[in-house]
């Protein structure tokens, strides 16, 4: 390891310059700022490899061996007794001569081997490190607070040097790197690296073990790929369910299914074989178009617990809101992200325009009733065996008997894409008006209240802050923020601020992908380009021949 690499550096990811630090530039760097800024590496576990391959140790190592030579095995080996050498971690440096030697000295002596891992999962619970100063390993060693034994003299260390002292050479080292934003390919700072790379850090692990990808759309392939994607690690994306169950058995992983695509022939050979499935989904804050109209997503989801939309079993999201602390940083963040999508008019599919508006009737409530694609997965999953669009525009006019209420059909289902058309005549019994044009977060503008069988507009809504009744069970329902006439599992008993809601659904659960760059991106950076126009739907000669589709669909129904 070359002590010219900056500490805090980016995965190598497969797309443009993901660079986060470039030459050194010394900067003056307070102690009390170092602190902080090193608690919160310790904390993000970010610097060095981080996105190598986890240690996977049994037990923590009592001590974690870094020798550069064959010289320093032998020194170091006379250093440790019997207990200490079963015990000891043993790590290669790419090698293949040195990391051979390692092996072999860790299968005669009962110590372990790992070729080149993550370092913070290696040093977890460690009792010290040896390596030389010109490691990194002594700067994150040193980082973790864990004792560290200089082996020579270095950029990170010399030999003799406590844990206060290591870490100020951390801290400066630190101080001496210029930080980038990738995204703007601008300066940044050494704290907007930290948390961009722990972001990064979130990703990859929820991609690794992943081995294959099944039900996936072939418009949405190239997206998928760079979601999914983990350092040595080639996710293959296959077509039959069979052939990824068995790419997932001898690589010992996991396959990543779009929940709506599957067969329950799968669910059940997975279960069968002990292949754990992820569910992949739509996030929150998509694309500027319609799937329907094959524009590929910008945000996922990404959940080896279950999916949010299905309240008869846990979820990632559904733990996150349960357990996670919500710090003042988060929630404020969460903040101004909310207050950002609000002003600028963005909901799912980006910003709409504010064209065709009702104008109200002076003095009645107005509450808007979004419909939804009836055998959508989220419907049947967390209906509560309300299916009918129909059927809950009676359900709400019998709650709010006074009120002016507005229908919203579903734009995929108006399309011809999906079911659930209701005619405007049948509408009209219940509903004082149908509202087809302008974009969704206008609408919301514009009404006091919002039904919603699972729809997301509820959730939108809510960011609003407007009253919002859920007569399904949808993933915000049940967090002491919206009337609920589901049932809402038990597991939801816990009461919510609202931005800790949102810091739960649009921070800590999806994943955002910068239209421009192709990374892994905050979900500042996709609202902001969606906010600039630079979030391009890629749909060419596709959009008409789907517009084509879907009017022969709906004449056919």
């Amino acid at each position: 390891m070359s002590p010219a690499l900056p500490l805090l550096r980016s995965p190598p990811f497969p797309a443009k310059d993901a660079a986060v630090s470039l030459a050194r530039a010394m900067q003056e760097f307070p102690k009390p700022a170092a602190d902080a800024l090193l608690a919160r590496i310790r904390e993000t576990r970010v610097g060095g490899e981080f996105w190598a391959p986890s240690a996977d140790l049994a037990a923590p190592a009592s001590t974690v061996l870094r020798p550069r030579d064959r010289a320093e095995i032998a020194e170091l080996l006379a250093g440790l007794d019997p207990e200490q050498r079963r015990s000891a971690l043993w790590i290669g440096n790419g090698e293949k001569a040195l990391d051979r030697a390692l092996e072999a000295l860790a299968r005669r002596e009962g110590g372990n081997f790992r070729p080149e891992v993550d370092p913070w999962s290696a040093l977890d619970g460690a009792s010290a490190l040896a390596a030389h100063g010109d490691d990194e390993w002594v700067a994150i060693a040193a980082i973790a607070s864990v004792p560290v034994q200089v082996l020579s003299s270095g950029a990170f260390g010399e030999p003799g040097d406590d844990t206060a002292k290591l870490q100020a050479c951390a801290a400066q080292r630190l101080g001496a790197t210029r930080y980038r934003d990738p995204f703007h390919d601008t300066a940044s700072t050494l704290g907007a690296t930290v948390e961009l790379l722990a972001e990064w850090r979130r990703v990859l692990e929820g991609n690794r073990g992943i081995a294959a990808a099944c039900g996936m759309a072939w418009w949405k392939r190239d997206e998928i790929r760079r979601f999914l994607w983990a350092p040595g690690q080639k996710l293959k994306l296959v077509s039959r369910s069979g052939r990824a169950l068995a790419i997932a058995r001898r690589q010992n992983g996991a396959v990543a299914i779009w929940p709506s695509r599957i067969s329950s022939g799968l669910l059940a050979q997975a279960r069968k074989d002990k292949v754990p499935l992820v569910r992949v989904e739509d996030g929150f804050v998509r694309s500027v178009g319609l799937g329907s109209n094959l524009v590929p997503p910008l945000s996922v989801v990404v959940d080896r617990r279950g999916i949010h939309f299905d309240p008869s079993r846990p979820s990632d999201l559904e733990a996150i809101l349960a357990t996670n602390e919500f710090p003042p940083a988060l929630i404020e963040r969460a903040r101004a992200l909310r207050e950002t999508i609000v002003s600028a008019g963005i909901s799912k599919y980006a910003a709409g325009s504010e064209s065709a508006l009702p104008t109200r009737e002076p003095g009645r409530r107005v509450v808007l009733v979004p419909g939804q694609v009836e055998d959508d997965m989220s419907v049947i999953a967390g209906g509560g065996g309300l299916h009918s669009n129909l059927e809950l525009l009676r359900r709400v006019r019998a709650l709010e008997p006074e009120a002016e209420i507005w229908w919203r059909p579903h734009p995929d289902v108006d399309a011809g894409h999906r079911v659930g058309a209701v005619a405007d005549a049948e509408a009209l019994r219940y509903a004082d008006r149908i509202v087809r044009e302008g974009g969704m977060a206008p609408l919301l503008g514009a009404v006091d209240a919002v039904h919603v069988l699972t729809s997301l507009t509820g959730f939108e809504a809510l960011m609003r802050g407007l009253d919002v009744t859920c007569h399904g069970t949808p993933f915000y329902a049940g967090w002491g923020l919206t009337r609920d006439l589901g049932e809402v599992p038990a597991r939801r008993g816990r009461s919510l601020s609202l931005d800790a809601l949102v810091a739960g659904v649009l921070l800590l659960y999806p994943r955002y992908l910068d239209p421009i760059t192709g990374l892994p991106c905050p979900a500042e950076v996709l609202v902001d380009r969606i906010v600039h126009r630079y979030a391009p739907n890629r749909q060419g000669w596709i959009e008409p021949l789907r517009r084509l589709q879907g009017r022969l669909m709906a004449t056919f129904r």
